[in-house]
């Protein structure tokens, strides 16, 4: 599949004057999206594939039925998990009063979802008395009850924290305690405590835990079998891994994914 340059296709987003547009582009599997921010913002969606997004805000992994909210002016890179059938949306500023003001993962409702597939079929420019330009107000209209979904890892600016997150992620079964930490770090286990709070509005467990799930999530969504996750991401059975993640989720993982 072809693919259009960035700075075209970046070009063209700007240029547009609607109050929303939607863009279809299809990624090959392992494609990477340089980073780059745009004037109008965005819902980056995807009606097939997954997709783990990176901005200096954080981290966010988007399976289908779900998608984020990225604000404009904010720089972000994706990466796409498997082949990724990305459907966006491009809101200009003012359009829409009290859409998110940070980037988050939000919920696509079976209704958001069909309008956004019959939006990629819509043609700039459309008259706003259209069916077209109907269709596009319905759509802000559902943008306004976007739920916020809890698939975020924020990540730390402190450079100590920093060092902690970064070797986790690298080693998502690292069994460190807070204690081992601070005693590498040679620093007090209440610092630690402290600056994970700030810095993230998380535990140093509740992080880790965090960042097990989304990696479990681009795992899954590889393909790759629960038992298999569970003990690559330091669980102590498949059974703790699917328990940790319905408690999470609210689902198990092939529900998740369903």
């Amino acid at each position: 599949m072809t693919v259009k340059p960035l700075s075209e296709a970046l070009a063209e987003i700007d240029a547009s004057t609607a109050p929303v547009s939607c863009r279809a582009t299809d990624y090959p599997a392992g494609w990477e999206v340089a980073p780059h921010a745009h004037g109008k913002h965005q819902l980056i969606y995807a009606v097939h594939g997954v997709m783990a997004v990176k901005a200096d805000a954080g981290q966010w992994v988007v399976p289908p039925t779900r998608g984020i909210w990225m604000p404009a002016g904010m720089t972000h890179a994706i990466q796409c998990v498997g082949v990724v059938n990305m459907r966006s949306l491009f809101i200009r500023p003012g359009a829409v009063p009290s859409l998110p003001a940070e980037s988050c993962v939000v919920g696509i409702s079976p209704l958001l979802r069909e309008l956004i597939r019959a939006a990629a079929e819509v043609q700039l420019p459309y008259a706003s008395n259209s069916r077209d330009g109907r269709l596009m107000r319905l759509m802000l209209d559902e943008l306004r009850t976007l739920p916020v979904l809890p698939l975020h890892l924020p990540m730390p600016l402190e450079p100590r924290l920093l060092e902690i997150c970064t070797r986790l992620q690298q080693r998502l079964d690292d069994v460190s305690t807070l204690s081992d930490w601070a005693a590498h770090l040679g620093v007090d286990v209440k610092t630690i405590q402290r600056l994970f709070q700030r810095e993230t509005g998380m535990t140093f467990g509740k992080w880790r835990q965090q960042a097990r799930l989304l990696r479990a999530l681009e795992l899954l969504a590889g393909g790759e079998r629960v038992v298999d996750i569970a003990l690559a991401l330091g669980y102590d059975s498949p059974s703790a891994f699917t328990t940790m993640f319905k408690r999470q989720f609210g689902q198990t993982p092939s529900q998740f994914f369903s």
